[in-house]
């Protein structure tokens, strides 16, 4: 930092503004009045269904769908086989010639979309006979569904034209507003593996299978005042997109089966034994710990037994836009009951002994405090139960009131820390999801980041509030920057159709969920967001939203202007990379001669310490004017550092010419440090300076990303404090995504160096054991299976 000083009466007589302003004025190279415009055009223009404050318009509509659906397991055969009838509401203002349903099982037909245009090559290490037999096209099984029937209430066929996952049904008559139309389908289809989403996984040792069943049955698309129908292809990325209905369904599996499902059972007397309905009963007491339903010991005697029979389970979900269900013999089962703001909710698990002990400890616990955590930043959780199931080792998927969920042990029992974080987060997430989408109703196929990032932006503070210590992966800024730094070429705005969206989990869910964290801690304040966090969701509950409904609304809840950031984090992909150039230090001049003096000595005895001189106190043993005291005169006694009588006598005037303000401005000792910040990433973002003090103390300094608007490349900012700043640092407390910190610091802090591990060749070695295996291999059992 160099360090100048200045003229009281030069300081004084410049205003502050332009004083900080120095050097910023705009220029034709700059881009900072284009990032600070409204969006504009941008965003749709407002109308009488999505109005300009983000909210629902007073002639906002939405259609409906309700369904009557008989289901059969069949476990034998691993298909689906089922008839539903299907009532469509036409709230809009439009007559309908046709409708549009949406059979997403069709991905899984040899011709799909999706299936033909995925890219890959063979991998020259080996490919399992599964992954060859799917590239041969040679699967055991036809896939998709098999539509035997569409008829309307009287019996009579429906046309309908099938478009790969998409089939339009022609009415007989245009639907006309306020009217409703009633129409059958009969369909099955064989179950796939289970892909993430739904399917089936298979359990070698005891011959049994868990079935996690989802997009199971032909579903209405959603027709509204965006895109007309929402037709777009499943092409496997892109979830769904599905309107609010009532649904009656009744489930028919072997009658050793345990069904969990969207909705309530509404005949528990009929499917559960006298023992099972007495433990479910004390369930709905207990708001502290689970009780089991169905124990371990009798899920593993189930697991040896074979069907004797059927039993038909039957549900009823309202006001929902999906429903998914789950069966085993497998399952072990457990409940508890949770106060949701005065609404008690029955939460649930269903889980093979292979989850234990992991699930038996945390799964309905987990749901129970989701469920409190999303309700307290949105809505109350609306519905009577929330459930979670153990569906494979990773991964998890979300449906209304039921979810499926991934977080395995290992065979012995035990288990890795990332394991049990990894389970406890993906069930937050997934139950998470009962919020948005399932109640925030987006359009996912369209835009994923609407349910993934909100969702992944809530899961991390429930996460925090589950564990102070949790490894949360996604959220913290820190965490988005290894996806900022990589190439412009290998992203996409996170504004991007969700089946066209590169690296999509950072993409849709820690970039959108990194932002509003963002938002919250940095930009708005918690207060302001988590205000109208909350008024988005109130405002589009059981509703569909769009991305300008969720942008105005943040913008007119909290009174932030916030289009500068939807334009730089949303719509496009530069990062943030704010460069601490430089630090010019000024001081007051006190213009006392004593002390210009003593200084000016120091700068001069500093210039006289050079290694000629060091060596010339050695080899230059005697001077001339050390030998001959003759040639000495006045200026070798002169002490030129000494104040004379003179310049104490002008001093004395300047002092006695001084104003209060000015003679309290010049005891003040005030330092002021102009920084000079570029914005090398590109994307604005407030500018947050830590100032570290000679004392050991420090301060920071908070400037909001507007400090960019007439200069967006490089900024000038003058800082007053009172002590000495020994060291400056730009986003001290990692809070902007700053893809590198190197330039952060002024002075320069020094690097640390890589360090590099010394071993000896070994080939080869056995399978690493998690912490739990390596304590139990020295002290005894440690965890274990139930």
């Amino acid at each position: 930092m160099r360090r100048l000083l200045l003229a009281l009466g030069t300081v004084c007589a410049l205003a502050p503004s332009v004083f900080a302003q120095r050097g910023n004025l705009p220029s034709a190279q700059f881009n900072a009045n284009t990032r600070f415009e409204q969006m504009g055009t941008t965003l749709p223009t407002p109308n009488t269904t999505r109005t300009a404050s983000g909210a629902p318009g007073k002639e906002y509509w939405q259609q409906r769908a309700d369904y009557d659906i008989k289901v059969e397991l069949d476990d034998a055969n691993q298909r689906i086989i089922g008839t539903e009838t299907v009532t469509y509401f036409n709230y809009s203002p439009d007559e309908l010639p046709y409708l549009w349903i949406q059979l997403d099982q069709n991905l899984f037909k040899k011709d799909a979309i999706g299936a033909t245009t995925q890219l890959g090559g063979i991998n020259e290490d080996g490919m399992s006979t599964a992954q060859l037999t799917r590239l041969a096209g040679g699967a055991k099984k036809e896939y998709g569904y098999n539509i035997i029937s569409v008829k309307d209430l009287k019996g009579n066929a429906l046309h309908t034209t099938t478009n790969h996952t998409m089939m339009r049904i022609d009415l007989p008559a245009p639907l006309k507003t306020g009217q409703s139309f009633s129409f059958s389908v009969e369909w099955n289809y064989n179950i796939t593996d289970y892909y993430g989403r739904s399917g089936m996984e298979f359990f070698p040792k005891d011959g049994n299978y868990n079935y996690f069943i989802a997009h199971w049955f032909p579903r209405m698309a959603v027709y509204d005042d965006v895109n007309g129908w929402q037709h777009k292809q499943f092409l496997g990325q892109g979830e769904f997109t599905v309107p609010f209905g009532n649904y009656k369904v009744a489930i028919t599996a072997p009658n050793d089966h345990i069904v969990g499902a969207s909705g309530e059972c509404q005949n528990y007397a009929q499917v559960l034994s006298k023992t099972q309905l007495e433990r479910l009963e004390k369930a709905k007491k207990n708001f502290k710990d689970p009780t089991l339903i169905v124990t371990q010991d009798e899920a593993v005697t189930a697991e040896k037994g074979k069907p004797t029979g059927k039993k038909t389970w039957i549900f009823k979900a309202d006001n929902v836009r999906d429903f998914a269900f789950t069966s085993s013999r497998k399952f072990i089962w457990d409940a508890m009951m949770t106060d949701v703001q005065g609404k008690k909710v029955l939460c649930m698990s269903y889980f093979s002994k292979e989850g234990n002990p992991l699930w038996e400890k945390y799964s309905t616990q987990v749901i129970a405090h989701t469920l409190k955590s999303y309700s307290a930043r949105t809505i109350a959780y609306p519905y009577p139960v929330a459930i979670s199931c153990h569906a494979t080792p990773g991964g998890g998927m979300e449906y209304p009131m039921i979810s499926f969920n991934g977080g395995r042990p290992e065979p012995d029992g035990t288990y890795s820390e990332s394991v049990k974080y990894g389970m406890i987060g993906v069930i937050i997430h997934e139950v998470g999801h009962n919020f948005f989408p399932m109640i925030v109703n987006s359009d996912e196929r369209q835009w994923s980041w609407m349910d993934e990032g909100l969702n992944t932006f809530c899961q991390y503070l429930a996460e925090q509030e589950w564990d102070r210590n949790f490894p949360s992966r996604r959220g913290e800024p820190q965490y988005i920057v290894d996806y900022m730094k990589s190439a412009p070429s290998t992203q996409v705005p996170i504004m991007s159709s969700s089946d066209n969206v590169l690296q999509f989990g950072p993409n849709a869910y820690a970039k959108p969920a990194t932002g509003l964290n963002i938002l919250r801690e940095t930009i708005m304040g918690r207060e302001l967001f988590d205000y109208a966090f909350k008024e988005y969701a109130r405002r589009w509950a059981f509703k569909h939203p769009t991305p300008a409904d969720f942008f105005r609304t943040m913008e007119d809840a909290s009174g932030v202007d916030l289009d500068w950031f939807w334009k730089g984090w949303f719509y496009g992909v530069e990062p943030v990379d704010q460069d601490l150039v430089e630090v010019e230090w000024f001081a007051v001049d006190p213009m006392d001669p004593a002390v210009k003096k003593a200084a000016q000595k120091v700068i001069d005895d500093k210039k006289r310490q050079t290694l000629a001189v060091e060596r010339n106190k050695k080899d230059i043993k005697e001077t001339v004017v050390e030998a001959n005291p003759n040639m000495k005169d006045f200026y070798n006694s002169y002490d030129r550092y000494a104040v004379t009588d003179a310049e104490k006598k002008k001093y004395a005037e300047y002092l006695a010419s001084l104003t209060d303000e000015e003679r309290k401005l010049l005891e003040s000792g005030k330092n002021f440090y102009t920084l000079t910040v570029k914005n090398k990433g590109g994307l604005p973002m407030p500018v947050i300076l830590k100032a570290q003090y000679e004392d050991g103390t420090s301060e920071v300094f908070r400037y909001p990303a507007e400090i960019w608007r007439m200069n967006d490349i490089q900024i000038r900012k003058v800082i007053p404090t009172d002590k000495k700043v020994t060291q400056w640092t730009l986003d001290p407390y990692m809070e902007i995504a700053d893809i590198d910190t190197e330039n952060n610091a002024y002075p320069r802090q020094a690097a640390q160096p890589t360090r590099f591990q010394v071993f000896k060749q070994r080939a080869g070695g056995a399978p690493q054991q998690n912490p739990m295996q390596q304590q139990r291999s020295t002290s005894g059992a440690v965890g274990g299976r139930n």
